[in-house]
């Protein structure tokens, strides 16, 4: 068993394709109808054939709720591996990324957490 698809709720695919791909580096995988929608997902171009991030609607009555809760609490809704968190934390805030938590060392894990203009934290982190 291996995890293929990965979701993370938006509240617009358009603006999430374009902060995904154009401003944290992802390539476009899967795009297609479904229903008012698209499947539409996202790869690291590092790893082509890797899981999926889908960049799913969050249309859902308790997304936003759920959402906003973690939004409130600082808490972030998954993580990405970098090498380098200080590295990425420069390329991003250059490119106009606000970050909520700057690079913290935390023993043998390096972590900073960014609002993805999405409704979303996302954390990127690295071990030493």
């Amino acid at each position: 068993m291996r995890i293929n698809v990965m979701s993370i709720m938006v509240d617009d695919q358009d603006k999430a394709l374009a902060f995904y791909t154009d401003v944290l580096g992802f390539v476009k995988k899967t795009e297609f109808p479904a229903g008012e929608y698209r499947w539409l997902t996202v790869v690291s171009p590092e790893d082509p054939d890797g899981v999926e991030l889908s960049l799913e609607p969050d249309q859902h009555p308790a997304a936003k709720p759920f959402k906003t809760a973690l939004v409130d609490d600082g808490i972030p809704y998954t993580s990405f591996a970098v090498p380098d968190v200080h590295a990425e934390y420069e390329r991003l805030t250059k490119l106009g990324v606000v970050f909520t938590q700057a690079p913290l060392e935390m023993g043998v894990v390096t972590t900073a957490v960014f609002d993805d203009t999405c409704g979303n934290l996302i954390q990127i982190a690295h071990l030493s």
